[in-house]
């Protein structure tokens, strides 16, 4: 299945919205996160030594990586556009998502905080074509770090 123009524009369209607010779906992304895996807590440098209930606003670097993360999806999305296929700029992501002992299932878990932070960031925008065109987006940059961390 090819990834369509269509579905990169709903991506790229969805992604600003996010970004309009990115201090607050920054840690609603965190909180989703925290709430299904806790445990995940300690792989994020910026909440190592934060309560889960302390996911800040106001903390840079909470917003600079949830920024970073829905970026590389949005990035997939145009990769997968236009070659089919997705391939890290960072091939450091694997060698990171190693050493911080990701698992499969925590690709999982953030997948599922993603769109779940893209819901409430497009409110009545949000539809199954919507939803589908992130999660193929993911899937590839999901596929692509653990290619990179075997």
């Amino acid at each position: 299945m090819d990834f369509t123009l269509r579905q990169q524009a709903l991506v790229n369209s969805s992604w600003e919205a996010f970004n309009q607010n990115l201090p607050l779906f920054s840690v609603l992304f965190y909180t989703f996160i925290l709430e299904k895996a806790p445990a995940t807590q300690n792989m994020f440098s910026s909440l190592k030594d934060a309560n889960a209930d302390e996911v800040s606003l106001y903390n840079p670097s909470v917003n600079a990586h949830a920024e970073k993360v829905f970026g590389m999806v949005r990035d997939a999305a145009v990769q997968l556009r236009t070659t089919g296929e997705v391939a890290l700029e960072d091939i450091t992501l694997g060698v990171i998502h190693t050493q911080k002992r990701v698992a499969g299932s925590h690709f999982m878990v953030v997948k599922e905080a993603l769109l779940k932070t893209i819901k409430e960031a497009v409110g009545n925008e949000w539809s199954e074509e919507l939803s589908n065109a992130w999660e193929i987006a993911y899937d590839g940059l999901a596929v692509a770090i653990m290619k990179e961390m075997s």
